[in-house]
């Protein structure tokens, strides 16, 4: 075993752990969970089963060898306001439509064209041009190999097709055994969809980055020199500013052999997507990363200009964009269990009143440290204090890891946890929120009359939301922070979303003039209508338009 192997293979397994759980390790949670009581929390929002279950078929072994259920995971906002999810461990893709009343709890599903490849745990991205992209994966193929894949692919929904992306050549892994079947490594890494519509991705196990030429599918270099650690773990926030914060997560870890590494716990670093380079974006003054895991939760940005993040170990920072400085957040609260609460990966979303949604572990950790064990909670943050609110169905033998968080446009929010039961939750006072309107697009200019099955333009501001509104830990992305159509037709109240793209901006809270385009659907219903952009779960004012087919 070279020194290489002995330095990182124990990280390897460590992370093997962090959703690949078996049924009988569920099983003994749930068992631990309900002896321990695991109250459901008294919050003020509500969960909601879907009405009508994913049609997620068994995964099964293309040798024989084994069989188990399917579930749905990270799951993606479609432009055209349909929910794009996995079928974990076969590459299918499932989509959700809303009814006509606009209602996800009671939509319907279809089966998208499948992955090219067999990806769990990758970089993702709703792409300006109304696309899809995929890349990488901490696991692949149908058991759950520790693979850290290279590859990647572009859906585009409109020819219901993906079409295989290149790796960046220059990703250099710096775990030379893994080179065999990744010589380019991407793996679980961190992705982010720039103010100027240009996708950058990390490489995984370097201090490595590329933005990708969307015309040419080709991989520019960008940030190498100047960053600080290894990009393994972090979770990047799109700033006001167009530049993009993260909390380093591998300074204190492992790679302290590594001569001249990094050992600050608590360093933060800001790229500028306009040099091209990294810099300190100053001590986040609570430690954030643990070292046995050297996971972090989400660092969601709050319509006030503060960067919300919270750490593994259960302390929270704030990040404040105007100052360029950090502050104490509170202290995640011990659990029911007696344990601390922490987000060894975590999903993280930004509600439509600003206050932030998250998720955490509440169980005990392995002896030595590692990953909390369940129940899975959830609480809100509003600026000052932790709100509890209740958890998913599954929360009691789940932990943190499990569940991905996707904002929708009706201001709920859809969880997904890898299995067949996907939950909606509504915020209290959804639709009485008094600084929706603060934060909500506005039309400036757009058709009057629109014809079903034709494209037209809009201009205004805010069309990308306050925040990229959703994060998780590293991989796994579903950010928001691009304009949905919303068009209800007067006499019957039917709702139909038309399909957005090729927007000319991605900025968050944002008030320069942008534009985006939509595609009237061919069912949309003749009549008066009423026309909104929705970012982010907050609608505009609405256009009135004509919707007529002469």
């Amino acid at each position: 075993m070279n020194a290489w192997h002995s330095l990182v293979a124990p990280r390897a397994r460590a992370v093997r752990v962090k959703r690949a759980v078996s049924l009988v390790q569920r099983l003994s949670w749930l068992v631990v969970a309900a002896v321990a009581g695991a109250p459901m929390l008294a919050g003020a929002g509500t969960w909601q089963t879907l009405a009508n279950p994913p049609p997620l078929p068994d995964i099964v072994d293309p040798n024989g060898v084994f069989q188990y259920s399917g579930g749905a995971g990270f799951p993606l906002l479609l432009t055209d306001g349909g929910v794009m999810v996995q079928n974990i461990g076969d590459g299918r893709i499932f989509k959700l439509t809303p009814d006509l009343n606009g209602s996800y709890v009671n939509g319907t599903w279809s089966e998208l064209a499948s992955m090219p490849f067999v990806s769990y745990a990758a970089a993702q991205a709703v792409l300006a041009d109304g696309r899809v992209i995929y890349e990488g994966g901490e696991y692949s193929d149908f058991d759950f190999k520790f693979l850290l894949t290279n590859k990647g692919a572009i859906y585009d929904p409109v020819a219901n097709k993906w079409t295989m992306v290149s790796p960046p050549s220059f990703f250099v892994d710096l775990y030379p055994p893994r080179a065999v079947f990744a010589p380019h490594p991407i793996g679980d890494s961190q992705s982010v969809v720039l103010a100027d519509g240009t996708f950058m991705l990390a490489d995984k196990m370097s201090r490595q980055a590329a933005l990708l030429d969307l015309k040419t599918l080709t991989w520019t270099e960008t940030g190498t020199s100047t960053k600080t650690d290894l990009n393994d773990e972090e979770g990047w926030t799109l700033l006001p500013n167009g530049k993009v914060l993260t909390v380093d997560c591998y300074t204190d870890a492992f790679f302290h052999l590594i001569p001249s590494y990094p050992t600050d716990p608590t360093n933060s670093e800001i790229y500028d997507p306009q040099t091209g380079q990294w810099s300190s974006a100053g001590s986040t003054i609570n430690t954030l990363t643990d070292p046995a895991t050297a996971e972090m939760g989400p660092g969601v940005l709050r319509p006030n200009g503060t960067v919300f993040a919270v750490g593994s170990p259960g302390n929270t920072s704030i990040y404040h964009v105007s100052s360029g400085r950090w502050s104490v957040g509170p202290r995640l609260p011990i659990s029911p269990q007696g344990y601390q609460y922490t987000a060894q990966d975590a999903p993280g979303v930004l509600l439509p009143n600003g206050n932030v949604l998250f998720g955490v572990s509440g169980g005990a950790e392995p002896p030595g440290g590692g990953y909390s064990g369940p129940p899975l909670a959830f609480f809100e943050f509003d600026g000052r204090t932790l709100i509890p609110e209740p958890t998913i169905p599954n929360g009691p033998f789940e932990t943190s890891s499990a569940v991905n968080l996707l904002p929708l446009p009706t201001g709920q929010i859809l969880a997904a946890d890898g299995s067949t039961d996907i939950e909606i939750y509504t915020p209290e006072g959804l639709n009485d929120d008094d600084h929706e309107h603060e934060w909500a697009p506005v039309i400036l200019s757009g058709p009057r009359t629109v014809h079903p099955g034709k494209s037209y333009e809009l201009r205004g501001i805010r069309f990308n939301g306050m925040s990229q509104a959703s994060m998780y830990g590293d991989e796994g992305q579903s950010a928001t922070n691009y304009p949905l159509v919303r068009i209800t037709n007067l006499a019957t109240k039917h709702v139909f979303y038309s399909r957005t793209h090729d927007h000319s901006s991605m900025a968050v809270a944002s008030d320069d003039v942008v534009s985006t385009h939509f595609d009237v659907p061919a069912n949309q219903e003749s009549g008066l209508s009423n026309l909104e952009v929705v970012a982010n779960g907050i609608a505009s004012e609405p256009l009135i338009v004509r919707v007529t087919n002469r």
